[in-house]
């Protein structure tokens, strides 16, 4: 990624809890806000999506766009725009670490639209994006009942 923006928040839950609701994205518009739709358009192997379509609505910003992913070990997973109606770039990753029996989640995330916007609003938006992400995915984590 070339310029981005990234943030980290600390999770009460195992590693593999989390990234189990960063890859269950039929359950993103549940948790994430501005995902109105997700919908898995090609899986690998091992069942984790690499092709995923995702409805936003985030006020001004409203996009139906496909994102490719790229799974690298248990803990990291990685993506880049494939299409999309509004952005021209959309890269961005989670990085998963284990710190005792809770877990560092760290979002990098790149966005360029295709309307012209100003370097220091692009950022913001990205780490509105970001902080709102971390959020709700420490929420939707924390709240799942684990065995």
């Amino acid at each position: 990624m070339a310029e981005h923006t990234s943030s980290s928040i600390m999770i009460e839950a195992a590693p593999a809890d989390v990234m189990g609701v960063i890859a269950d994205f039929g359950r993103y518009p549940e948790w994430t806000g501005e995902v109105k739709q997700a919908e898995v358009l090609a899986a690998d192997d091992q069942g984790r999506a690499e092709q995923v379509r995702l409805v936003l609505d985030a006020g001004a910003i409203k996009d139906d766009h496909v994102l490719a992913y790229t799974w690298t070990g248990e803990n990291e997973v990685s993506w880049t725009l494939v299409k999309s109606q509004m952005l021209r770039a959309l890269d961005g990753s989670y990085t998963l670490a284990s710190v005792g029996d809770r877990t560092e989640v760290t979002y990098r995330l790149a966005v360029d639209v295709k309307i012209p916007l100003l370097g220091m609003i692009k950022r913001k938006a990205e780490k509105v994006i970001i902080d709102r992400a971390l959020a709700g995915l420490k929420k939707r984590v924390e709240s799942v009942p684990r065995g």
